[in-house]
Formats: C-alpha cells, structure tokens, sequence
C-alpha cells in the first residue's frame, strides 16, 4: 500500500532500487491519484494496482512484472550507464508504443545488423541510437555520430572517410574520418535524408565491402562498423523521386524503428513534464516546482508539434523564468501554448438578437 506507517512507500521503493535493481516492483495503492502512481512509476515501480482489484488484473501485473524481470537484469548495466548520460529515461515513456520500441531496442541491440529510425523531428531518434549502442555488446566501443544535414557534400564526404595529406590543398596532414573513429563500435548517420546521390553511391559501398578510400588515398581502410542512421524524411517518396537510392534504403532499413510522435503517445506527457520538472530544477539547483492543475490541462491538451524537443524546451524556460515560484501557471508557458486552445473556441456573442 502506498500509505504505510513509519517508512512511506516511495522510501520503501527507493531502498529496494537501490539494492537491488533489477527487481520489479509493483504497487498497490487504495488511493488512485494520478501524482502518486507517477511518482512510483518515477521511482521504478513496473506498474501499480488499484484497490479493490481483481485476481486477474494481479495476475497479469505480476506475468508482465516477470517477463520484464530477467529483460531487467540484463539491463541493470545499460541503466546504470544511461543514467549518467545517455538517460533512458530522456525516453520516458510507459505507453503501448514506447515499450514496443524499448522491447525492440534490448532485441537488437547487439545485433551487428543496421538499424534505420525514423520519426519525426523532436521525437529522439538519437536517443534511440545511444540506447542501441549502449545496450549492446559494443557499448564499451565508441559511438560516433555525423550530421548529414546542413554540411556541403564535400565535407561530409571528408568527415566520414578521412582524407590523407595532400588531398587538397589544405590538407596539411592526414585526418582520420568518423567510419575509422567508429571502428569496433557504432556510427550513427543522422537526417540520412539529406545525403546527396553521389555520397548515397559510396556509403552503399563501404556497407557492402566493409572498406573504403579516404580522399586522395590509394590504401583501403577496412573497418567493422555497426551502421545506424536517421531521418525525419520520407525516403520511400524520395525513392520514387530518384532522390534517394533504392538499393542504399534496403541494405539500412534492416530494423527499422519507427519512433511516433508526443501526440500519439499523449499517456507519456505526465510522465515526461515530472522528468524534466525534477531534472531541470536539479539543474538550476531550485526546490521541486509543480504545474497547477490549470497549467497541466493546457499542457496535456496541446498538440506538440515539436515532440518531446518542443515539451523539454517549455518546461527548461518555465523554470528557468519562474524564479522562486514552486507553483507553476499558465502564466508560465509560452504564447504558442497558450494560443493553441484559445484559437479552438467558438466566438460568443453577448446580448440578444436585436
């Protein structure tokens, strides 16, 4: 139960967490408050259980806790290291949607397979890639990110193979490029969307040969490498375009790991608003803040465009302006927000007709 003499249940909670993490934990609670079903689940609580309940609804609480239990113990070290870093709770989430993904994660995280994630902007995809990377067998190798996006080809080209003294005329000495840094370990290739035919043709090449050319070399370099790429592009309608390669789609989309939007998944938005409440008043160092009910109905109703990048983002600046408040309004969040509901509302004429 959630109210216990002496020792309350979320202390309770926070001592079994922290000897012994890998076991699954379920609450009962007679008080079926949203706050404190957050905080357990917050805790590490798998799921909770409403008084009065049914024997069944135990009994499936409980097959699920098990299921998770031994997905739990292998996972102990990636939560360990996410915590620090790379938080698998910056992909918070409890909805069908986001345990189908991690359930996929802990699947192929140690697969040498190449992973494609795609989603929209905001969404986390390299979270996703770091997830992978740090769940896996490589996870003490190095993770290597490129941006696609927004970089001429001709550097992205440089960046991702290196090139050797001489190559051009700047080229004062060799550079070593992100598939050599990445060697052993992971390399994720981010708005995979943005690269040009030409780049698309020797990537192909480097995945199927398992070596490449650094600019102006004669050596080839061969590296193991573990490929994950992203984008929030439609690549198979940039496919019937020719803007995007068929036979590179098919050798990256082996996994694919479609990541939904923060409006598909709306059940994680109190979940994500605690999340990033308790981290950014940790950060600023303040005393934990909350939203009014006021507040949090505007927040929950709101379409987020942005994904979990735009929730993050208004709640850094609601507590960064909200000074010594621990209460947070509307008054609170930015105008976008605000603005959203208000342009729903029928216009209200007052007075008769005549």
């Amino acid at each position: 139960g959630m109210v216990l003499p002496r020792l309350d249940a979320v202390e309770v909670l926070k001592q079994i967490a922290a000897l012994r993490p890998e076991m699954p934990v379920v609450m009962i609670t007679a008080y079926a408050s949203l706050e404190t079903a957050i905080k357990a689940m917050k805790m590490g609580a798998l799921d909770y259980i409403v008084k009065p309940f049914r024997m069944e609804e135990v009994e499936l609480v409980v097959g699920k806790a098990l299921e998770r239990s031994h997905l739990r113990r292998e996972n102990v070290y990636l939560r360990r290291q996410l915590e620090t870093n790379y938080g698998v709770h910056n992909i918070t989430g409890q909805s069908p949607l986001m345990r189908k993904i991690f359930a996929l994660i802990e699947q192929v995280a140690s697969s040498r397979s190449t992973v494609l994630i795609t989603g929209a902007s905001g969404t986390g995809k390299e979270l996703v890639a770091r997830a992978l990377h740090y769940n896996g067998d490589r996870r003490n190798r190095p993770f290597v990110s490129v941006n696609c996006g927004g970089i001429p080809d001709t550097l992205v080209e440089d960046e991702l193979f290196g090139h050797v003294k001489g190559a051009f005329t700047d080229a004062v000495a060799a550079r070593p490029g992100r598939f050599e840094a990445a060697d052993t370990g992971t390399l994720f290739l981010d708005e995979i969307g943005n690269m040009s035919v030409s780049l698309q043709i020797k990537l192909l090449r480097v995945l199927q040969e398992r070596e490449f050319l650094p600019l102006g070399g004669t050596k080839k370099i061969q590296v193991d490498v573990r490929i994950i790429a992203a984008t929030n592009m439609n690549l198979k309608g940039m496919m019937e375009e020719g803007k995007f390669r068929e036979d590179l789609y098919y050798r990256l989309n082996v996994i694919h790991i479609q990541l939904p939007s923060l409006r598909e998944r709306r059940e994680d938005v109190p979940l994500l608003i605690q999340h990033f409440l308790n981290k950014y008043c940790r950060d600023m160092n303040v005393p934990a803040k909350r939203f009014t009910p006021e507040a949090m109905k505007i927040l929950m109703e709101f379409s987020w465009p942005g994904n979990v990048r735009q929730l993050e983002n208004v709640i850094e600046r609601a507590v960064a302006l909200s000074f010594g408040k621990l209460e947070l309004g509307p008054e609170d969040l930015p105008r976008d927000i605000l603005d959203e509901g208000l342009v729903e509302m029928p216009v209200l004429h007052v007075g008769g007709d005549g």
